[in-house]
């Protein structure tokens, strides 16, 4: 038999038993679909998720005043060490791995607007402070070195306080009073969706220049001290340059890791892998038991058709097809319900995803109100999934497939003409 002949056969049983065929395709077609879906689903979840924690700073790394646990130069342990706004700039001075630094002052403080008052934190920072916590303006500016070096009366204020004291206006030029001291707004943050944070959420506080908060408060003693690597890779390195540089300035050992408080907030990074890999393994896991179905499903329409197709398959034996041809026809019909039940799968995947478009997430958790697509989960349907999806179709599909066409090139010829 020719291979235009052989083609033309699979062609005409599928044309011939269409409503079997169709519905056939369409449990695969779903099958599909489902497993991209819940595949999407985990992808757009991964990528919330890393993207709620990384709010919190660019490969942060945060440090705070601490106590010594060893003797060292003639001192004795057991000592508060303190740290100081000078320690801040010997760091940035002589340790190249340091991308950026700031001293930060925290404070809470009852912020006024007309009859409108409320109780928020103030942070007094560097600008550096911007590139080390991720801080998006959506509006304005952020603050200047020219800000800190003359003590400007400027705020950069969170989202929620925007919201909370200004309603639906612009805050940016209006003025706001910090504990009865005036300041300006010059620029508005992005809503923040953190899944990690110290003290508040950026979204509730304002942000001021490091030297402005001598109206407040002394800033030689920073509350706390933050800073990124030039590269991840160089983070070791840089922190223990950087405790190098304060055992030198305070006269602790730089082996005592309990003189100054170091939090890498890198460290919680398998953490979130975990919980993402977790739930990618399980929406895999019924992604791929959805597509065992479907192909059980094929495997019984194939038994039904050798079934039912007996005495034609015994009328090709004996007109002289050979069992190879026999096996190769179903075979193909197999292969041309599984294929075309893909296509269709991948299509039916990629119209849901996009209707759907994406869902809340850590925004609706946090009580955030987003009108922006940050903080919600987007589904993602890559090209890894797609060929996932029909590699384990087309593999469990051949499976179902041909046991069905082995029984089928097996059957006595004369056996089968007298079948009922």
């Amino acid at each position: 038999m020719s291979v235009k002949t052989l083609f033309e056969n699979v062609w005409g049983a599928l044309l011939f038993n269409r409503r079997r065929t169709i519905i056939t395709m369409i449990s695969l077609a779903w099958a599909v679909a489902s497993f991209l879906i819940l595949m999407s689903y985990g992808q757009g979840f991964d990528v919330a998720l890393r993207q709620a924690f990384r709010a919190v700073g660019q490969d942060i790394v945060f440090m705070a005043n601490g106590q010594t646990s060893e003797q060292a130069g003639g001192m004795r342990s057991g000592r508060t060490i303190r740290l100081r706004k000078e320690d801040v700039e010997e760091i940035k001075a002589v340790v190249p791995h340091v991308a950026a630094i700031s001293p930060e002052i925290m404070s809470g403080v009852t912020i006024s607007l007309g009859n409108r008052q409320k109780e928020y934190m103030v942070r007094g920072v560097w600008p550096e402070y911007q590139r080390i916590r991720n801080m998006q303006i959506v509006s304005g500016r952020w603050l200047t070195s020219e800000d800190d070096r003359f003590g400007r009366r400027v705020t950069v204020i969170g989202a929620t306080v925007a919201r909370e004291m200004f309603g639906k206006r612009s805050p940016i030029g209006a003025e706001i009073t910090i504990n009865t001291v005036r300041f300006t707004v010059v620029g508005l943050l992005e809503t923040k969706v953190q899944l990690a944070n110290y003290n508040r959420p950026d979204n509730e506080c304002v942000f001021i220049p490091y030297e402005t908060m001598k109206m407040f408060q002394s800033v030689r003693y920073p509350s706390n001290i933050v800073w990124t690597p030039t590269t991840p890779v160089v983070r070791e390195k840089a922190l223990k340059q950087v405790r190098e540089v304060l055992a030198g300035l305070h006269r602790f050992s730089p082996t005592d890791d309990k003189a100054v408080f170091v939090l890498e907030f890198s460290k919680f990074v398998s953490i979130i892998d975990g919980m993402s890999i977790a739930l990618n393994v399980l929406l895999g896991f019924i992604g791929l038991v959805t597509l065992a179905i479907g192909a059980v499903g094929l495997a019984n329409i194939m038994f039904t058709s050798v079934l039912e197709r007996t005495k034609e398959i015994g009328i090709m034996k004996a007109l002289g097809a050979r069992r190879r041809t026999i096996l190769t026809q179903f075979l193909l019909e197999a292969v041309a319900v599984v294929l075309a039940g893909g296509l269709v799968g991948v299509l039916l995947g990629y119209s849901i995803s996009s209707a759907v478009g994406s869902l809340p997430f850590m925004g609706v958790l946090l009580g955030e109100e987003l009108s922006q697509s940050y903080g919600r989960i987007h589904f993602l349907i890559s090209a890894q999934s797609v060929a996932i999806s029909f590699f384990v179709l087309f593999i469990v599909g051949m499976i179902a497939g041909i046991l069905p066409a082995i029984r089928a090139s097996k059957l006595d010829p004369v056996a089968s003409l007298h079948y009922e």
